[in-house]
């Protein structure tokens, strides 16, 4: 049976995407390359961060693009879960840049935080617990 394999990519529709890419750039160290004349903006995560060329197949697209119309009245019916690496102190730079952290959450496999960006769609950070002896 055919079966999804992955994510292909994450569209966040946005009426200004310059201002929101420039706040994730800012916030979460997420740069993006602006393509279409400015009006999208797009960042490639590679599943194989040891390959030596880029393959569609082996990425994940991460993009903010202008709204059309119809896109702008969508309900912001999603959450993003983004891994960090040091939870606690992006929470600290947030914090710091006047980002209202709403929710912090622990557990034995690891901590959560949830965050607004500025059009209003809810990210949720992730940092994985540190497995017993390593």
């Amino acid at each position: 049976m055919a079966h999804v394999r992955g994510i292909g990519g994450i569209f966040i529709y946005s009426p200004n995407p310059q201002a929101l890419a420039q706040w994730y750039a800012d916030h979460l160290g997420i740069e993006l390359i602006a393509y279409e004349e400015g009006a999208n903006y797009a960042h490639e995560f590679a599943w194989d961060a040891d390959a030596e060329t880029w393959d569609p197949r082996r990425n994940t697209t991460w993009a903010v693009l202008k709204a059309k119309d119809d896109q702008a009245a969508l309900a912001r019916a999603f959450t993003v879960n983004y891994h960090v690496d040091d939870l606690r102190g992006l929470l600290d730079q947030l914090r710091s840049a006047g980002v209202e952290v709403e929710k912090f959450d622990e557990y034995d496999y690891g901590s959560f935080a949830y965050v607004t960006d500025p059009d209003g769609n809810r990210i949720e950070l992730y940092e994985a617990a540190t497995p017993p002896g390593a």
